[in-house]
């Protein structure tokens, strides 16, 4: 992968989850929403297996999801942290914004 689009693939996905974030947060009024849901987000991103199969054929499921998470190359796991921490971020932005007097909704 091209050292450009590396940077702007983390730079796409931290953006991305940090607006989807903020909004839920301000929505739901729930600070740490999206840094709950992002790892089921992730793990729907990188699986090609129905979300259904994990409650029907889970072993099946995990194990594909296993091998899946050992095949991925290094400049996926950075892009997936880099909306992990916008998610993140977006959490701490809400929070401190709360603290601050700014209520949301």
């Amino acid at each position: 992968m091209n050292i450009v689009v590396l940077l702007i693939s983390i730079l796409l996905f931290f953006v991305l989850f940090f607006g989807i974030g903020f909004i839920l947060n301000m929505i739901l009024r729930m600070t740490w929403v999206m840094a709950i849901i992002y790892p089921i987000v992730a793990i729907l991103i990188i699986d090609r297996v129905r979300f259904l199969d994990y409650f029907t054929k889970s072993k099946f499921a995990f194990q594909e999801l296993g091998t899946k998470f050992s095949n991925l190359a290094t400049a996926d796991i950075i892009i997936l942290l880099s909306g992990l921490a916008g998610a993140i971020a977006s959490g701490i932005t809400i929070k401190l914004l709360r603290k601050n007097g700014y209520q949301m909704f």
